[in-house]
């Protein structure tokens, strides 16, 4: 059985229900109350922690490549768990070139991904001052994001490069779907390629330490620079300034 759920293909047992019923629930409960724990009690700490001022040429590179491959990433994610397969056809989008556009996309966002968070790992580990700020918070979110970076990619190429060929928008996505909409169907993660099923399993838990992390930056939007008055800088020599100093004041040096 190459499965983690029970033994037929209609009944997923109690530890497929476990897995693809209640372990989704209780991520999402962590998720949106840790958000809001995490809001009220921590709000300074939410925050990226940067250490840009510490070390610059290996984050250059480093961070940007990750960004951009996690980004590309969570729009196929986006696309291939929540947009039906049906809605794709009725846009004039073939299955077959759904999936051609997928394979090829999400192999190249998720090797630019962990190409990307190599650099920021190998950077936080040798760069002295990097290492000396690095949290066990950050050193179990940068294992966690790994793994489940690493089980995604390896999914996609042994199904659908080296293997034969797998559509997961007939079993995973409805699966995904059926939890919002509060009626989860265990049974279709029944008969799922191992790797799929670890891959969502680390997604997870990827999820639940989430609100606990400095990943917690990625939920949050500069709205407010949007509105916030102009910052007015004045020198304090009369010579640069529009005025003078004011007399009866003593000019700062």
């Amino acid at each position: 059985m190459n499965t983690l759920t029970a033994a037929t293909d209609s009944e997923p047992g109690v530890l497929g229900t476990m897995l693809w019923v209640a372990l989704p629930y209780v991520t999402i409960a962590v998720f949106v109350l840790g958000h809001i724990w995490r809001y009220r009690y921590d709000k300074f700490g939410w925050t990226t922690r940067s250490s840009q001022l510490y070390e610059r040429r290996l984050l250059r590179v480093g961070s940007p490549l990750f960004h951009f491959g996690i980004l590309l990433v969570l729009v196929g994610h986006i696309g291939g768990l929540i947009i039906p397969d049906r809605w794709t056809e009725a846009a004039g989008i073939s299955e077959h070139v759904y999936h051609i556009i997928a394979v090829v996309l999400g192999t190249f966002a998720g090797f630019c991904t962990l190409a990307g968070l190599a650099i920021l790992i190998y950077r936080r580990r040798t760069v002295g001052p990097v290492f000396l700020a690095t949290t066990r918070n950050d050193k179990m979110m940068y294992l966690v994001l790994t793994v489940t970076i690493v089980l995604g990619l390896a999914a996609t190429v042994a199904a659908n490069i080296a293997g034969g060929g797998y559509n997961y928008r007939e079993t995973v996505s409805p699966w995904f779907r059926s939890i919002f909409y509060l009626q989860p169907d265990p049974a279709l993660m029944t008969g799922v390629p191992i790797l799929f099923q670890l891959h969502a399993l680390s997604a997870l838990a990827l999820f639940c330490i989430w609100p606990f992390t400095r990943l917690v930056h990625m939920l949050t939007a500069p709205i407010g620079y949007l509105t916030r008055p102009y910052i007015v800088y004045r020198s304090r020599d009369e010579q640069l300034g529009m005025h003078r100093t004011p007399r009866g004041w003593d000019r700062v040096t």
